[in-house]
């Protein structure tokens, strides 16, 4: 099965539409399937008043308020119809993650096919069914979630008209970037296991190996943020990957999926032609006379594994010899 993996955008273009198309163009080239925006208008997401998390005070204006800070990083409807215009050209799906009612009907009516919720919108029962009464296939993120909170967000969700396989629910820890022994990614196989959900990782660790080993681990969906450069003033940039390092996890990822195989153990193709050079056969330890009987003295295993298998032992020993053998070689009956 494919991994989708979609290269997260989100704000790093810093609200600058020409850094928006760099960012498509870095994404498309990386191999990734979709490249990932957010939509919303700051008055509908957060009160003038509100705070920044520690990590954004690290990485922004410490005197600005999340109002101001989000406000610079919005898109226009006219930037979002030339951000779709660019992933056609570069051949990779547009995808938004909308935060208000109002940036969702925009993303319906550009034809959006999907439906992204964020992790800080699990518990947001209105918009919880306000994004899916559509029955449209859903990813939803569970970063600060527990297992009872996300089961009342997927009982909301299923009740608003979209059914439990078209849901696919990403593990997340939301904290940037995100220290390893806070990854917990087997909770990821816990959220499977108890829901009968597809899953999948999104991922703010720093590197590439965790998402992964997430696909490794069963995951359908890898999200990942991504940057032109972590230097960049603004929010989510310096937990971010630059282009060099999305395409090594997009082309690690594509080998994982191939060296995950079909789950049947059998001889591969490539590996069947050294059947007869590495396994062993019942050949002579010494002559041995037409007539005699074999035993453990006057035979043994040794390469190649072209004549009876060692595993016929039991059977050959005892037998009588029907011609004479010498030294090393195959034992025929």
């Amino acid at each position: 099965m494919k991994t989708l993996i979609i290269a997260e955008a989100g704000v790093n273009h810093n609200g600058d539409i020409d850094l928006a198309k760099q960012l498509v163009t870095a994404a498309a080239a990386s191999g990734a399937d979709m490249v990932k925006f957010q939509t919303f208008k700051a008055h509908n997401l957060v009160t003038k008043t509100a705070s920044k998390a520690a990590y954004q005070n690290k990485t922004a204006d410490e005197t600005e308020s999340q109002f101001e800070m989000i406000r610079k990083l919005e898109l226009s409807k006219a930037d979002h119809e030339l951000l779709i215009e660019e992933c056609n050209r570069h051949g990779i799906g547009f995808f938004s993650t909308a935060f208000d009612t109002d940036s969702f009907d925009m993303l319906v009516n550009m034809g959006i096919k999907q439906v992204k919720i964020p992790s800080g919108e699990l518990t947001n029962l209105p918009l919880l069914r306000y994004m899916t009464r559509l029955g449209l296939p859903v990813i939803l993120s569970t970063g600060m979630a527990n297992m009872g909170e996300i089961e009342a967000a997927l009982e909301v969700i299923e009740n608003s008209g979209t059914p439990r396989e078209l849901i696919t629910v990403l593990h997340c820890t939301t904290e940037y970037p995100t220290p390893m022994n806070d990854v917990n990614l087997r909770a990821m196989l816990s959220i499977k296991s108890a829901f009968g959900v597809e899953v999948g990782y999104s991922d703010h660790t720093p590197g590439i190996e965790i998402p992964i080993a997430a696909v490794a681990l069963g995951a359908t969906v890898i999200e990942k943020h991504f940057t032109l450069d972590r230097n960049l003033p603004g929010p989510d940039h310096l937990a971010s990957l630059e282009p060099k390092e999305l395409k090594a996890m997009v082309d690690a990822i594509r080998n994982i999926e191939l060296a995950l195989g079909d789950g049947i153990k059998r001889p591969s193709a490539s590996e069947i032609r050294n059947i007869p050079i590495a396994r062993k056969s019942l050949v002579a330890t010494r002559s041995i006379r037409a007539g005699e009987f074999f035993s453990a003295d006057n035979i043994g295993t040794k390469r190649p594994g072209t004549g009876i298998s060692p595993m016929l032992w039991d059977d050959v020993i005892g037998r009588k010899a029907n011609s004479d053998f010498t030294i090393d070689e195959l034992i025929k009956l």
